[in-house]
């Protein structure tokens, strides 16, 4: 069984059980007991009625959200000259063709997301048992396989995440730091949400979206009010 630590039991008897919260309550519910020595990520949960083994209800794309999220993102992206130069002059940390496929097959992973230019993906394809398993392996639906690199680099700098529905039907992501001003936080759920229910597939049935919970990295989830999300337009 689970064991938490003090400061998260005291902060989850402060949360009204069953209770479901309005967003702007929730963030200062959660910022309140974002606590811990460093700054706590602000993280959303859904759980969605989708059934992911089905191939036409996977829930998946990309959101950039208007504030960032605080993160300080490592971008690789493999590509021939002078691409790689352009990717660098946008701001990428690391940009190559063949050196960094030969780092990559010796192990080389030290890096958040890789993009990459259509006419690398035969090589780096090959090297999917390392990247697969760690979600780097580029994607042409999450925008990391383009020739235009040094648009994609400065949208993921600026705050453009991935989002994908699990096996469970949950989606988890990091919207923000504890330390951002409440407004920001909730413009960037908004955003985040948004993009959520515009991905909604024509072939899920039932209830789209079950559940809502804001949490930080160290606290207990809050439910927000079902009230509050139906004055979000996807």
């Amino acid at each position: 069984m689970k064991r938490h630590s003090k400061r998260f039991n005291a902060a989850f008897k402060s949360i009204t059980p069953d209770k479901e919260y309005t967003i702007a309550e929730a963030i200062a519910l959660v910022k309140k007991h974002a606590t811990a020595k460093f700054d706590e990520s602000f993280d959303i949960s859904m759980q969605l009625g989708v059934d992911p083994r089905k191939a036409d209800q996977v829930v998946r794309g990309t959101v950039a959200l208007p504030h960032g999220t605080g993160k300080t993102v490592r971008v690789l992206v493999i590509a021939k000259a002078p691409l790689d130069k352009e990717a660098l002059a946008a701001g990428a940390d690391y940009a190559g063709f063949e050196d960094y496929l030969e780092k990559i097959q010796g192990g080389w992973t030290d890096t958040d997301i890789i993009i990459a230019t259509p006419d690398v993906m035969g090589q780096l394809g090959r090297l999917g048992k390392i990247l697969g398993p760690r979600g780097l392996m580029p994607n042409p639906k999450s925008g990391t396989v383009t020739t235009d690199v040094a648009k994609a680099v400065r949208e993921v700098k600026a705050g453009k995440i991935e989002f994908r529905v699990d096996k469970a039907g949950n989606i988890h992501a990091g919207i923000g730091k504890a330390s951002f001003d409440p407004a920001k936080l909730e413009d960037n759920f908004r955003t985040f949400y948004a993009s959520i229910m515009r991905a909604k597939p024509s072939t899920a049935k039932g209830k789209y979206v079950k559940s809502v919970h804001l949490s930080s990295t160290m606290g207990p989830g809050v439910a927000i009010s079902e009230t509050e999300l139906l004055t979000i337009q996807g």
